[in-house]
């Protein structure tokens, strides 16, 4: 597969239930960053020959997005509700070959910029909680 641009990617919430999603594509969205990483612990001894040695231990996830602000759209409304009322998200980000990441969230930063003589805009982080799964595309 060729290299692709950032544009296919999208982030969804689901706005139905655990049980039966229903998923939604925040409107607007421009940027989206996966974050992935994995603590670790030092497991250095005498016998390291001197090399530092590690295993990975708890791994942790997060999305940073933007996007131009659509106020009526459903996929922010669902980002705006989980924000204000400490709702945990379960949301995925989808890629131009099909592939799902898909887990729990919660908003850590959700900042809406209204500049005077430019597009309104919102930024966040969607904080994992819990596993990020992939599903792979068809």
């Amino acid at each position: 597969m060729p290299a692709v641009t950032g544009v296919d990617f999208l982030i969804q919430v689901n706005t139905g239930t655990d049980t039966a999603p229903t998923w939604t594509t925040v409107a607007g969205q421009q940027n989206a960053t996966l974050n992935r990483k994995a603590d670790e612990a030092d497991i250095t001894s005498k016998d390291s020959d001197g090399w530092y040695e590690g295993l990975p231990t708890i791994k942790n996830w997060s999305i940073d997005f933007d996007g131009l602000l659509v106020e009526d759209d459903a996929g922010y409304q669902a980002l705006e509700d989980a924000y204000l009322n400490d709702k945990i998200l379960q949301v995925q980000l989808l890629t131009p070959a099909g592939n799902k990441y898909t887990g729990k969230a919660y908003l850590t930063d959700f900042p809406i910029d209204a500049p005077y003589d430019d597009a309104t805009t919102y930024s966040g982080t969607l904080q994992g909680t819990g596993p990020l799964t992939k599903t792979t595309g068809v």
